[in-house]
């Protein structure tokens, strides 16, 4: 169509540009909805077949489906399942040489007749590779020849003209998702283990940063039970508002906050002679030093505290974390 033929057609509204907008995404957001229902014993062999591969997970496909293949061959090599993408038509041209019969093959197409899929479909037929597909059309070429189908069907594209792939790859990336966050969760993939595959950048930082990169340690604010509210109100204003409360051995048994000294001052007139345990925080929240510093923040967030007391496995308080200290440090 020339740019003339273009430039002549009326331009929608702007409320008629978001309307369609929001159309493209309800109807995504349903195809995705529906494929909870296919979440079947298919699926479970679908994820045996990749968890007991000995060698990698092959990944393919063309055009839209090739970039939702390559997409999953990413995302299942940074949650611990080897994986490649390989393309249909450099197969054919000796990049063949990757597969090996203790690999398993995951295929991606919508119509599951892709012409160009045909050759490497029937070599790993023949070298005894496994095939998981991710189509469709159930009842396709590719699924008949498929070891475990996967339906990834929709009722219609979100393209208007139904033509662009909009849907339909939105529902295999999805599935895709799907299959490398089971895989994950079998394997036991753990924070650490991601930090391990991803320790560059920001996010590499942020997993690999621990609770005694970024605690303190020297003159901490330590009081006894039966100490004074007002020898912890001078370590309150001195030690950025969290007194840890601990035992002649140094175990932890309580926390007093600016907080508590707030509340205690509006409901006592004369509270400097009030002794720390009527006013502490029993069972308080805390950190250990080798866990994950990004761990710790959640905990923060999740129960609006600024600081927890850092306790070694018995009990005892080695050091204190602050909010802010981890965010320095971009835990966050």
């Amino acid at each position: 169509m020339s740019a003339t033929a273009l430039a002549a057609r009326p331009a929608s509204s702007d409320a008629e540009t978001l309307e369609h907008a929001r159309r493209v995404l309800r109807l995504e957001a349903r195809a995705v909805a529906a494929l909870e229902a296919r979440v079947d014993g298919r699926f479970a062999e679908a994820v045996r077949a990749v968890e007991e591969a000995t060698g990698r997970v092959i990944v393919s496909g063309v055009g839209k489906s090739g970039i939702v293949a390559r997409k999953i061959a990413a995302t299942l090599t940074s949650t611990g399942t080897p994986a490649v993408f390989l393309h249909p038509i450099e197969a054919l041209h000796g990049d063949l040489g990757i597969v090996g019969p203790g690999d398993v093959a995951v295929l991606v197409s919508k119509s599951g007749e892709s012409g160009e899929l045909q050759g490497l479909l029937e070599y790993v037929g023949r070298a005894g590779v496994r095939v998981v597909s991710l189509t469709g059309r159930p009842g396709s070429t590719l699924a008949r020849h498929s070891d475990v189908v996967l339906d990834c069907s929709v009722e219609e594209e979100a393209c208007p003209h139904d033509l662009a792939p909009t849907c339909s790859t939105t529902v295999a990336l999805a599935m895709g998702d799907a299959l490398a966050v089971a895989l994950l969760l079998r394997r036991g993939f753990g924070p650490e283990d991601f930090a391990r595959l991803h320790p560059g950048g920001a996010l590499g930082r942020r997993l690999l940063l621990r609770v005694r990169d970024v605690m303190l340690t020297d003159d901490l604010p330590l009081l006894a039970p039966d100490a004074t509210m007002r020898e912890c109100t001078v370590l309150l204003a001195e030690k950025r508002g969290t007194v840890a409360v601990v035992d002649g051995d140094g175990a932890l048994v309580g926390v007093v906050t600016s907080g508590d000294l707030t509340r205690l001052m509006e409901r006592e007139e004369h509270f400097f002679s009030t002794v720390v345990s009527e006013v502490m925080t029993t069972n308080p929240r805390t950190a250990e030093p080798d866990g994950l510093a990004a761990a710790a923040v959640g905990v923060m967030e999740r129960h609006g505290v600024m600081c927890l007391p850092v306790v070694s496995g018995d009990g005892r308080v080695v050091g204190m974390v602050h909010l802010h200290d981890l965010m320095r440090a971009g835990a966050v």
